[in-house]
């Protein structure tokens, strides 16, 4: 049965219903069998992710960034997971990979340097991309909730591709 790792960092009421709402998605009846292992970002390890299919990654916006806890877990798995770093020592273009990830980022006032810093790392692990960002400001309403679903559903259903 594949399985699909659901890494988060939930710390707010608002990034906390996000959370929910993706992590049901990927049990969705019509999407079939998935195994589904869900961590905080602070207790995630590199076994996690290498017996997983496929990812789904979830922070808030802090100070432009991913949550600490989040950038906590790529720095304690990276290498381990098949990172590839520059020649600087930062991370450098990956060989591209089969595993599909997903990521959700809930903010405040701005989401950009949080997606775009979770981008960098995912692009330098042996993941591809499977579904577009969602990217919430804000309170967290019905379309929120309803999009975190659907992106939770789209990830269970890509890990069951044949790669």
């Amino acid at each position: 049965m594949p399985r699909l790792l659901v890494v988060h960092h939930s710390p707010s009421a608002n990034a906390a219903r996000l959370s929910e709402a993706v992590a049901a998605g990927t049990v969705d009846p019509a999407v079939g069998d998935v195994e589904v292992v869900v961590r905080s970002a602070l207790s995630a390890t590199a076994q996690d992710v290498l017996s997983a299919d496929g990812y789904l990654l979830g922070t808030t916006a802090n100070f432009g960034y991913m949550s600490g806890a989040l950038k906590h877990f790529f720095d304690t798995v990276f290498l381990e997971a098949g990172g590839a770093l520059g020649e600087d020592g930062s991370a450098g273009p990956g060989a591209g990979g089969r595993k599909p990830f997903g990521l959700w980022v809930h903010g405040r006032y701005d989401t950009t340097g949080a997606t775009r810093s979770v981008l960098a790392i995912a692009g330098a692990l042996p993941w591809r991309q499977g579904a577009g960002v969602l990217e919430v400001l804000g309170e967290v309403g019905e379309p929120e909730v309803e999009s975190g679903y659907e992106l939770g559903a789209t990830l269970a259903a890509l890990v069951q591709e044949p790669s």
